[in-house]
């Protein structure tokens, strides 16, 4: 059974205060609102639940489950292949500067922590990835917090889908009651986006959402943004 210590970091790393920089990313979806395909709660919902199911549970996560074990086997080999799966499968420039900076970013958080972080902060280290991506260096905080892999992974989809619902409700804009509702759905597609990403190996996880992209690079040249991404 997890210990209070392993929830607590979960809770921790999922939380929307980790100052990585998540809240100032949308994933494509300011460009979406722009485009008028989102544009209220009912729209809303589903394209959220879709790019959770579509996107992160067949890519991020799935990367972070295989290098949560390989932290935790202190593989560096393989998280560093995994690392270069991220860089190599980010569809735009866009998505690729946001896993850069987050990676960056949790890395500093760790240094931050002095003696909290040293092991992780080591073993980040000693990965030399070059850059490190948000897939891979959130995985290794959350090898460090010692949570079975199935609540690990959880976590990190909570945190996923709260900085996504927040970005929803700048940029349709949405009521915090809709931002509720829109999070209670999410909880619920959570379980089947883990067991996807649980399920899948090197071969069947793959990074491929082109309205997605599209939606993306389209961002990048939006008039007006309140977001990275």
């Amino acid at each position: 059974m997890p210990t209070d210590a392993a929830l607590l970091r979960t809770l921790w790393l999922a939380s929307p205060a980790l100052p990585v920089g998540g809240f100032s990313y949308s994933e494509g979806l300011e460009a979406a609102v722009d485009a008028g395909l989102v544009h209220d709660e009912a729209s809303a919902a589903p394209w959220l639940s879709d790019q959770l199911l579509l996107g992160p549970a067949r890519s991020d996560l799935a990367v972070a489950a295989q290098a949560i074990t390989a932290w935790r086997a202190n593989d560096l080999p393989r998280v560093r292949a995994l690392n270069a799966w991220v860089l190599h499968t980010r569809e735009t420039s866009e998505l690729r500067l946001q896993a850069e900076q987050m990676g960056r970013s949790l890395v500093a958080w760790a240094q931050s922590l002095g003696d909290v972080g040293e092991a992780m902060l080591a073993q980040l280290q000693d990965a030399q990835l070059d850059p490190p991506t948000w897939p891979v260096a959130s995985a290794c905080a959350a090898a460090h917090g010692e949570a079975p892999l199935r609540e690990a992974l959880v976590g990190l989809a909570f945190g996923w889908a709260e900085n996504m619902v927040q970005a929803a409700i700048k940029a349709v804009p949405l009521g915090q009651g809709t931002g509720q509702r829109l999070l209670a759905r999410l909880v619920q597609v959570i379980p089947e986006a883990v067991d996807t990403a649980l399920a899948l190996d090197d071969d069947a996880r793959q990074a491929f959402t082109p309205m997605l992209a599209i939606l993306s690079a389209r961002h990048e040249n939006q008039y007006s943004r309140l977001f990275r991404s």
